[in-house]
């Protein structure tokens, strides 16, 4: 036996030690059971293991207060073991002192964590000796005493996770020498002194949490070079100074948090250049001057909160156009006029603009009315009168002329280049199939050329006279639905176009005949790439194809005249191209709603079991929230490799609380084992991973009201991708 992998049991008792006898056992994974009691020290007699994980336990030490060999003889154990290199202790009460030992494990360990193990005492100097290490996660703990020096040896690490901790004394400047640092976390410690500015050299860094400490002195300017940094938290310190303009570098930045420091001037405009982030946070700071206009900007932005500051002048009504906007507080200044009334400021509440000087706006916001309305309104009367008396006539006639002019020409071109009518209709393009010529085009319906079957027809795969290769859906009149099927898809398909939704090339349609010929994807479903013996899918193409299928989503809900619903997603009606981009189909359910996401509608057909909304399943309620809810289904399929209809989920257990009750510590156990056989940047797959995973939780909230946007969606997995292929890039 090679694997043994009892997580997320209801094991209990003491680990045995006889597994030890399993001599050539590679990785063990006891994690998120009952054991308790001791760990066995034996487990140095397996000289091939290289996965050890007890994580989730109630597993102590013998010791309490101590890093004896004694008390720590399982990690002593754990040393023999020349070949491992992940060793995973987290969440378990150990208590005690994390023992100088440690640091002879040999340097194949490339991941050791042990957060959330109430450790004391001092981080040991020798584990500056793992050269090896990729990952050390040592927070929530109750560590004290410096950070070890020792750390800038370890060459090889990515991540550093420290926080929430008692850690004293300054952040050591020979952290600088780790030059593929992604992650440095810091914050919740009572570190002090300045943040080193040599910080800027790790170009690899995404990841600074400093805050909650009790750093000093100004930022360093060099901080604002680290172009590809994605997360920048220095909240809650004493830092001090202003911020320049060479923020602007930060193109990448999602979360700038600046917030409860004694920062002063005026906020820098080119912040309005950074239109990735999502949070910005500049609180509790001694900022003053105007909230810069450049700020309408920033398209992304989820939260911004600029309050208790001395910030004057007027709310920039550019805000109006940061649509994500979710929360915003700018209470606490000295802030006057009219507060903005259209866009994300529909939403917010009297919290937002509490004690300001002088604003003005609407009732519910708790402030009194602006003097000037009356005013406005009387001129804007007077200017629309001038309009239409002396502007408007003269401007109504030259328009007339310019009609006719370009009317005449038009028809004069018509009528002399009527053999090019195509260029000026789409639909002129396409040609007319008769039932003799699909029937020539499959072979007379041959088995051999059926690409599969739906509930309404089957679909052939078929070579037209032109030898064009098509895909042809002939519906089954035999039963009642199909000609409502066919009625709905060239309702939806005649009008709507898109990169990610499949075209439909002509029809036939008689009494007792009806096809549509669709264009041929060459690679088949989604469902064939996910389980297909021989197809396979990496991470990145499988984000590929859920953003292609977002994207169509997108478009369906916002991007056509009425919302379109497509009531029936699922990997069967995923469809991959020769480039293998996804395009989605099967419109034979689909519903056309009124203008915007709002508007709903009932039906009696039911969706796939699995995929569909609770609403849509019990009461037959359609919205364009119903798609969303199963792409956050397809989602969590197509990256664990699990249909919703499994046999696995019975009772009360679903795909969906599979997955949430997995997050964040047991993600390894329901992700698709395939995308994590390579061991190379295993801690930026699962970070993806579990990015995907809330994503998909988001999406698939059982309350429709709690759902996201497709535009949400898709901007987020858009971010995930970006944020994993930089990951990536950095690690190779």
């Amino acid at each position: 036996m090679e694997i043994l992998d009892l997580s997320e049991n209801r094991l209990i008792g003491t680990i045995p030690n006889s597994i030890t006898n399993a001599s050539r056992l590679y990785a063990l994974d006891l994690s998120f059971n009952y054991f308790s009691g001791h760990i066995p020290n034996t487990f140095g007699k397996l000289r091939h293991l290289a996965r050890f994980t007890i994580m989730g336990n109630n597993l102590t030490i013998p010791g309490t207060s101590s890093s004896t060999e004694e008390d720590w003889s399982f990690l002593s154990s754990l040393t023999n073991c020349r070949d491992i290199k992940r060793v995973v202790l987290a969440l378990n009460p150990f208590g005690g002192i994390l023992p100088p030992f440690v640091g002879n494990f040999s340097s194949s360990l490339e991941q050791f964590f042990a957060y959330d193990c109430q450790l004391k005492g001092n981080i040991p100097e020798e584990i500056g000796n793992l050269h090896g290490l990729i990952t050390l996660s040592l927070q929530n703990n109750e560590l004290n005493g410096t950070i070890p020096t020792s750390l800038g040896r370890l060459e090889k690490l990515q991540s550093l996770s420290l926080h929430q901790n008692n850690l004293q004394g300054p952040i050591p400047y020979e952290l600088c020498y780790l030059k593929g640092l992604n992650s440095l976390l810091f914050y919740e410690n009572k570190l002090t002194g300045s943040i080193p500015p040599c910080l800027a050299s790790l170009t690899s860094l995404r990841n600074l949490l400093l805050g909650s400490n009790n750093l000093t002195s100004i930022i360093p300017s060099s901080l604002w070079t680290l172009e590809g940094i994605l997360q920048i938290d220095l909240s809650s310190n004493s830092l001090t100074g202003s911020l320049p303009s060479s923020m602007k570098s930060l193109k990448a930045l999602i979360l700038l948090d600046l917030s409860r420091n004694q920062l002063s001037g005026d906020i820098p405009t080119a912040i309005g250049g950074l239109q990735e982030l999502l949070n910005l946070s500049l609180a509790g700071n001694l900022f003053q001057g105007h909230i810069p206009e450049s700020f309408g900007n920033l398209t992304s932005l989820e939260i911004l909160d600029l309050s208790s500051n001395n910030l004057s002048g007027e709310i920039p009504k550019s805000l109006e156009k940061l649509l994500y906007l979710k929360h915003l507080n700018v209470s606490h200044n000295i802030l006057e006029g009219k507060i903005p009334e259209n866009g994300p400021f529909r939403n917010f509440s009297a919290q937002s603009f509490m004690w300001n000087y002088a604003l003005c706006g609407s009732p519910r916001l708790q402030v009194p009315p602006c003097k000037d309305d009356g005013t406005v309104r009387r001129s804007k009367k007077a200017i629309v009168t001038l309009f239409l008396k002396y502007v408007l006539p003269p401007i109504v006639s030259i328009l007339l002329i310019m009609t006719v002019v370009v009317f005449m020409r038009r028809r004069n071109k018509a009528s002399m280049n009527s053999a090019h009518q195509e260029d000026f209709s789409p639909l002129a393009t396409w040609r007319r199939i008769s039932y003799l010529e699909i029937e020539r085009a499959t072979n007379g319906f041959d088995e051999c050329n059926l690409l599969g079957k739906g509930s309404f027809g089957s679909v052939y795969k078929g070579i037209l006279s032109d030898g064009a290769e098509v895909a042809i859906k002939i519906f089954n009149l035999q039963l009642e639905r199909a000609f409502r099927s066919f009625d709905s898809e060239c309702e939806v398909l005649r009008s709507i176009r898109h990169r990610n939704l499949v075209k439909i090339l002509s029809s036939c349609s008689n009494v007792d005949f009806k096809a549509l010929v669709l264009e041929f994807m060459p690679n088949g479903s989604l469902e064939k790439w996910l389980y297909s013996h021989n197809y396979f899918l990496d991470i990145q193409e499988r984000l590929n194809v859920m953003i292609d299928v977002g994207s169509a989503l997108e478009y369906l809900h916002h991007g056509y005249s009425q919302s379109v619903v497509h009531c029936d997603l699922k990997p069967s009606n995923i469809l991959l191209d020769k480039n293998m981009v996804a395009h989605v189909s099967d419109f034979g359910i689909s519903k056309l709603l009124g203008d915007g996401e709002n508007f709903e509608t009932r039906t009696m057909t039911m969706a796939t079991v699995g995929y569909m909304a609770p609403e849509y399943g019990s009461e037959g309620i359609v919205s364009s929230k119903c798609d969303v809810y199963s792409y956050g289904v397809l989602l969590m399929e197509t990256f664990t490799r699990k249909k919703p209809t499994d046999e696995f989920f019975a009772g009360e257990m679903s795909l969906k609380n599979w997955v949430k009750e997995s997050l964040p510590h047991g993600l390894t156990n329901v992700v698709d084992e395939n995308l994590l056989l390579e061991e190379p940047a295993f801690a930026a797959k699962m970070d993806c991973m579990l990015s995907i995973m809330h994503l998909a939780l988001d999406c698939s909230m059982d309350s429709p009201d709690q759902r996201i946007c497709m535009k949400d969606a898709v901007a987020r997995l858009n971010k995930i991708r970006l944020k994993f292929l930089n990951d990536i890039s950095e690690h190779n």
